[in-house]
């Protein structure tokens, strides 16, 4: 009775979301039963106002509102709000596709902007570097052993017997290519103009 009656909670915005090419077939939105298990494990709701289980019920209340709460940006996606649910519900996934929904309509780009780098990265290298931007609020948060391990990474990674972690030859021509003919740079391109007119 009670899985019937929350299956038929419809809205706009959960209609939307569940076909989203993002959204896995069998995620649980509309089983939301809102007992916060999301939000409990929640690093981001850890450390800022974000709360995976209030958005997730703004979604179910069809409330246009979700898109202009900036909290819906503090999501780290790690994946902690899927992996406890009980109703296979994925928070995660949910605030993907509505930042995404942002995004479409030309908003909050400069919530993104400082990430270009980490795109540009990956059309470079083929792996997604540390903004330089972020390293001293990093080395500010983990300490003097941050600065240490990121000084000797090479050699760590010699010591333990690892490659080189930049693609080169033709595995870096492949990333570029992917990333170029699914859209990924072009988009990358217009985030960086956006950007660069704020």
């Amino acid at each position: 009775m009670i899985k019937k009656e929350m299956d038929s909670c419809s809205s706009d915005l959960v209609e939307e979301i569940k076909k989203d090419y993002r959204a896995s077939a069998d995620i649980g939105l509309k089983r939301c039963m809102q007992c916060g298990m999301c939000t409990s494990n929640c690093p981001a709701a850890r450390h800022s106002s974000y709360d995976p289980r209030e958005m997730v019920k703004m979604v179910l209340d069809d409330n246009p509102e979700i898109l202009e709460n900036p909290d819906i940006w503090n999501c780290f996606y790690c994946y902690t709000c899927q992996s406890n649910c009980p109703v296979n519900n994925s928070p995660s996934q949910v605030n993907q596709i509505l930042r995404q929904k942002v995004l479409q309509k030309g908003g909050k780009t400069e919530r993104i902007y400082k990430f270009i780098t980490y795109g540009y990265s990956f059309m470079e290298f083929g792996v997604g570097l540390i903004p330089t931007d972020f390293f001293e609020i990093r080395a500010n948060d983990f300490g003097e052993k941050y600065r240490e391990f990121k000084d000797e990474l090479e050699d760590i990674r010699e010591e333990l017997g690892l490659g080189e972690y930049i693609l080169t030859g033709e595995d870096q021509e492949e990333v570029k290519n992917i990333l170029t003919e699914s859209g990924f740079k072009k988009r990358l391109k217009k985030f960086k103009e956006a950007g660069e007119s704020l």
